[in-house]
């Protein structure tokens, strides 16, 4: 297929990623890495990909693009497709988990990252790749850190012509490359000015009433189109969406946008209004850099954000909320100003911005690292250490990862993979529930497939239905009709019997009951979690 010169594409927007292509195809074509620093708008995502397709480096492999969502995926795919006139899975393509667009002429594929690794075990030489480009490598995934890592492995071993490069907006652009070894390109951006406004909060008001009040009146001013308003999460974008849902204006649309919506709800979020209709998107971290919505002008920003914290004492995860970074709270009033000139509100006192941490810590320092220490051992190194990292993953974490493959059979004390550990590692799921399905699919492919789709519903919010009773969810999900249920029905089925082909005969329980319940088959990855109540009853709160 052949792509036109990027210059004479007619669609191709002025951005002001144009001005430093020269410099970034100059700067893969003499070197294998480049960092490109650029601010949210600039169009590194859309625009850099297709000015690198006719490379000479590239000899037909292609182009990799990393996201760290999957929603920012599908976007950034369509907008590439739409500027070469094309459809989804033609040049431009995309693998996510439960989707997948692409097709023999596709060049370039945006992927996201934690399909990536999954990429990495298939084909550890990436021999029909070109190029990785990080794009906002800021956010600092686990599995971002982690694919850096191994392709530097990679490319140090095997893969010289590898071309890697991080992009971002808010990167500590120095620190990346001397990881990397590498130039940096820095790209201006096109913002105009953004009034910044605090409304005091008072400790007795909740975020919720207090975000609801701000868009009621935002909305009363004239000069306000579109609102984009930051919550934390699910939890508090739902409480919201119940304070405003049906007393709002005639010409005002109201939306959500988090991870765990279906598929429509969060296209109708970005999509542009209609003619004269206001939007209302009530949205989590998830728009900060990764997404445009057009016909924003006005940020409301609640100051908060929800972080994962693991805990290697408990060997549990848990969701904290916290005051964003000042990184964070500068992009998330950068949206209201793409356009034209915005107005940024911010839920707090003025003086509390300068006390917000700097950034949020990188994902690789707070996370349970079970499963990349399972990607690790596999890709055959026992000791991180080993490898190149921003931030070495922190000893009592690993020590913790350690001691679970253990237990569940899949690394030796040399901390070489087992058997078990080789199969764990070939299903695409994190190690505890991989574990639970190897041992289901002993018991028979039935027992393997409610397995595996107990292991997709504990990992995919709202599949299934919000009940904490998981019987009740799986019973949802059997009998669902949407197209996200079908999807995850049939990824199931898939990991089923990918379980059911390899080698698990020597687990001691291969031969458990074909009937176990939903709670047994959990109970398989976490056996150390179980405990029993002796006398007295549970609390009325249970």
């Amino acid at each position: 297929m052949i792509v036109p010169d990027l210059p004479n594409l007619p669609n191709l927007p002025d951005l002001p990623v144009v001005q430093v292509l020269d410099q970034i195809t100059d700067g893969l074509a003499g070197a294998s890495n480049l960092v490109l620093v650029a601010p949210p708008g600039a169009g590194k995502t859309t625009i850099v990909p297709l000015a690198l397709i006719d490379a000479s480096w590239r000899k037909q492999r292609k182009i990799i693009v990393l996201e760290p969502r999957r929603l920012a995926a599908r976007a950034a795919a369509q907008r590439m497709a739409a500027l070469l006139g094309e459809r989804v899975g033609e040049t431009v393509g995309y693998r996510i988990r439960f989707d997948n667009r692409v097709s023999a002429a596709t060049q370039i594929e945006v992927v996201t990252e934690g399909v990536f690794s999954r990429m990495l075990v298939d084909d550890p030489g990436l021999d029909h790749v070109a190029a990785v480009l990080f794009d906002e490598f800021h956010e600092r995934s686990l599995d971002g850190d982690l694919a850096l890592a191994l392709c530097l492995d990679l490319q140090v071993a095997l893969r010289e012509d590898l071309r890697l490069m991080p992009m971002s907006a808010t990167l500590e652009g120095d620190a990346v490359a001397r990881l990397l070894g590498a130039k940096i390109v820095e790209s201006q951006g096109r913002t105009f000015p953004v009034e910044i406004i605090h409304h005091d909060r008072l400790p007795e008001i909740r975020i919720e009433t207090m975000m609801a009040d701000a868009v009621r009146q935002e909305l009363a001013r004239k000069e306000t189109r579109s609102i984009l308003a930051f919550l934390p999460g699910q939890r508090e974008i739902e409480r919201v969406n119940g304070l405003l849902e049906g007393r709002l204006p005639q010409g005002v649309e109201l939306h959500r946008l988090y991870g765990a919506l279906p598929q429509k709800v969060q296209d109708a979020a970005i999509h542009p209004p209609k003619e004269g209709v206001r939007k209302i998107v009530l949205s989590s971290a998830i728009a900060e850099t990764s997404l445009t919505i057009d016909g924003v002008n006005t940020v409301i920003d609640s100051g908060l954000s929800r972080q994962p914290v693991f805990e290697p004492s408990t060997g549990l995860t848990r969701l904290q909320t916290v005051r964003a970074s000042q990184a964070s709270v500068i992009q998330r009033a950068g949206r209201a100003g793409r356009l034209g000139p915005g107005r940024a509100i911010r839920l707090w006192r003025a003086e509390q911005t300068a006390a917000l941490p700097p950034r949020t810590p990188p994902e690789i320092l707070n996370a349970d690292l079970t499963s990349l220490l399972l990607s690790l051992a596999d890709w055959g190194v026992g000791d991180p250490g080993q490898l190149n990292w921003l931030d070495t993953p922190p000893t009592p974490a690993m020590q913790e990862a350690r001691s679970v493959l253990q237990e569940l059979g899949a690394l030796r004390a040399d901390g070489q993979l087992t058997d078990h550990g080789k199969a764990l590692s070939k299903l695409s799921l994190p190690p505890r529930y991989a574990h639970m399905v190897l041992v289901a699919a002993g018991c028979g492919i039935e027992t393997a497939d409610e397995a595996a789709r107990l292991a997709l519903l504990i990992q995919e919010r709202g599949v299934g239905g919000q009940s904490i009773d998981l019987e009740i969810r799986l019973h949802n999900l059997q009998s669902a009709r949407d197209s996200r249920a079908q999807r995850v029905r049939d990824l199931a089925a898939s990991l089923s019997k990918r379980a059911q082909k390899l080698v698990f005969s020597q687990m001691e329980n291969a031969d458990s009951d074909p009937s176990m319940s939903a709670g047994i088959i959990l109970a398989t990855g976490q056996a150390e979690r179980i405990a029993q109540r002796r006398g007295g009853e549970l609390p009325t709160a249970w």
